[in-house]
């Protein structure tokens, strides 16, 4: 099974350090915290948490948040990613921006969604967005005449 109970410790990276992260969010507006820390092919961690904004659609999301930072900083390949949440009842689950910003760096990483008594679900992002499109489909054989429509 991919559920591992609060007790185990298995995972590559913190899922406590996704919980860490989620204590600085900033979301006065839906008060929904968030937090993530992803691993790096080198072994180096970085955390980071949801920003939200008064005009909402400028908000950021933990994920996307923790790889922008990763990414300001010299980091392109990922080896996991844990992401918390206050919810009890269910395991956080990445919105479809956040998929496709992590599908960005490669299909075959591991996600860690967890609760908050450290319980996790590991899935690999191709999992979360099954026959996605990433950057290698901009190079695939494309129609060679496009006519101009206006």
């Amino acid at each position: 099974s991919n559920i591992k109970p609060p007790s185990c410790t298995a995972t590559p990276i913190s899922v406590e350090l996704s919980h860490e992260a989620k204590k600085q969010a900033y979301c006065p507006y839906s008060k929904f915290r968030v937090g993530a820390a992803l691993l790096t092919l080198d072994n180096s961690v970085h955390t980071g948490c949801n920003v939200e904004n008064a005009c909402y659609n400028l908000g950021m999301c933990a994920e996307r948040n923790v790889i922008a930072k990763a990414v300001s900083e010299g980091h392109q390949r990922f080896k996991a990613i844990a992401i918390a949440s206050d919810m009890s009842d269910q395991f956080i689950s990445p919105c479809g921006g956040c998929r496709q910003f992590m599908r960005e760096f490669g299909s075959n990483w591991d996600v860690y969604l967890s609760k908050p008594d450290g319980s996790y679900m590991k899935m690999t992002v191709e999992e979360l967005l099954p026959v996605s499109f990433g950057p290698e489909d901009l190079t695939k054989k494309k129609v060679s005449y496009i006519p101009n429509n206006n």
